[in-house]
């Protein structure tokens, strides 16, 4: 799965362990991100009910939770027909590789071409999807970036010159499905546990991953700045990024919230307090919190970069706390 920030992947056996208390059939998670959670849940044998409102989180959603048995053999076929896909740069390879340098050239063409020939297959929508995350994870692996696309390395990273290769995503049998849907609207699903993992700082993920967003809509958008951002970065921000406006929205989503029972992700560098936190989550019931020390993303180990990839001064604080909240309803 693609590099992120605030990934849950060394958080998972305790966020299995925290949501198996209920023994749930079925799980709403919608703040879904890379879709890490969903896919581990679904692996767990529960039928997930993800969303995000990013275009990119939907798509890598509606991959994981795609049904292996009905859609494995159509997508090895169809991904290893696109690896042929000859490179043909054009005003994705400009923007992203030359204009700004997240890709080498030779792997912008490469991804450039293959998802123009995406855009002419009419393809169901989860195998799409499918092809979709096997080009942005293979792109992944050959950034040049520390994680974030905010910003990439002055010089080339070494994984950056390796050739551009797609691989079939680790799709698992049964049922799931996927949306992208506001979080308040996703949240009014009925499910037996909410699995529920809200941005909690001022870091904006379509700001921070807004080249994936790019690449699944395929709207050749305006951007600005070194980075290149899409402008849509500007007009669609999340009232969870905003330190005034994060606690009405946070209660907000928690009356909504149609599942009995919730677990709550959280650390210690979010907006709330964890007294703060309680307070709101006993509205739904018993509360008990699991703190886990947590070293923090990549970009926090390797310092602080300016546009240019130029180191400008060192990172704070190393480790957190994470913070998962377990509301047992009445």
């Amino acid at each position: 799965m693609v590099k992120y920030l605030g990934s849950k992947r060394t958080l998972l056996p305790q966020i299995l362990a925290a949501i198996g208390q209920f023994s749930p059939r079925t799980v709403l998670d919608p703040f879904s991100g890379t879709a890490r959670v969903a896919h581990a849940l679904k692996g767990a044998g529960y039928q997930v009910l993800a969303s995000d409102h990013n275009a990119y989180a939907a798509t890598l959603a509606r991959c994981y939770l795609a049904d292996a048995d009905r859609w494995l053999e159509p997508a090895q076929a169809l991904i290893a027909s696109l690896q042929t896909t000859p490179p043909e740069p054009g005003p994705f390879t400009q923007t992203y590789c030359e204009e700004a340098r997240y890709f080498h050239p030779k792997n912008g063409a490469k991804v450039e071409a293959i998802r123009n020939r995406i855009a002419t297959l009419d393809l169901e929508p989860e195998l799409e999807a499918i092809a979709l995350t096997s080009l942005m994870e293979a792109a992944d692996r050959v950034d040049s970036t520390t994680g974030i696309q905010m910003a990439y390395l002055k010089q080339w990273a070494p994984r950056a010159l390796n050739d551009l290769e797609l691989r079939v995503p680790n799709l698992l049998p049964g049922p799931g499905s996927a949306s992208q849907r506001e979080a308040l609207d996703a949240a009014t699903q009925e499910a037996d546990v909410a699995y529920l993992d809200p941005p909690y700082n001022q870091h904006s993920y379509l700001g921070n991953y807004h080249v994936w967003e790019s690449l699944v809509l395929w709207d050749q958008p305006e951007t600005y700045g070194v980075a290149r951002k899409r402008i849509d970065v500007r007009t669609r921000p999340s009232s969870f990024n905003s330190k005034v406006r994060f606690e009405s929205a946070f209660r907000e989503l928690i009356a909504a919230v149609r599942a009995p029972n919730l677990v709550v992700s959280f650390n210690d560098e979010g907006f709330l307090s964890e007294e703060t936190l309680v307070a709101i989550l006993q509205t739904r019931g018993n509360v008990e919190v699991v703190s886990t020390d947590y070293t923090r993303y990549v970009g926090a180990q390797i310092g602080v970069y300016n546009p240019a990839g130029e180191k400008v001064g060192q990172p704070g604080k190393l480790r957190n706390r994470e913070l998962l909240f377990i509301v047992r309803g009445g």
